[in-house]
């Protein structure tokens, strides 16, 4: 019983189109986030922008081009960033494998994030639930409570959903059985 709820919560924290899903863990906002706590407050623009060329690149080469070349402009001075971008650099290159629209909702986006900072937060106290609908209950209530506070919309979304509805057809079976 105890190993089911385990794997219940989590399951739970895994939203359907959740960046671990699609590129591994930690992914962009993390990775952006803790790149720029090493940068002084005078370069940290600077940094996010030549940060933002390699994942907005078109191809992964590009991205690699990219990565290259915030190393030749930073590592002088911050060495840090680049190299926990080439240990994270697996995830990223998952990225390219996506169409342009998915990955722009993927970076331009902190809603996954959101999401799953909603959830942790409901069940960080609750530990064991009687049964796997008692926690999908406490997950439900916690993103309807959420998205009462949720007022800007993800930006290109509908792009995004027509690529996701084709390469994740089993996930949207509403959208696509119609």
């Amino acid at each position: 019983m105890y190993a089911q709820i385990l794997t219940c919560t989590r399951e739970i924290h895994h939203p359907i189109f959740s960046p671990r899903q699609l590129a591994g863990s930690p992914f962009l906002h993390p990775l952006v986030r803790a790149a720029l706590r090493y940068v002084s407050d005078q370069d940290s623009k600077a940094v996010a922008r030549d940060l933002k060329k390699i994942y907005t690149s078109a191809t992964a080469i590009e991205a690699e081009q990219a990565l290259e070349e915030f190393a030749q402009a930073w590592d002088a001075k911050y060495p840090t960033i680049s190299k926990m971008w080439r240990a994270k650099w697996v995830d990223i290159v998952t990225l390219f494998d996506y169409p342009p629209a998915i990955r722009k909702a993927i970076y331009t986006t902190n809603a996954i994030e959101s999401v799953n900072s909603v959830i942790r937060k409901f069940t960080r106290n609750r530990k064991i639930y009687p049964n796997e609908e008692s926690a999908l209950k406490l997950i439900y209530m916690a993103i309807r409570e959420a998205s009462q506070r949720w007022t800007m919309p993800v930006r290109h979304w509908k792009e995004a959903l027509n690529h996701f509805a084709i390469l994740f057809e089993s996930r949207l079976p509403e959208l696509t059985s119609k």
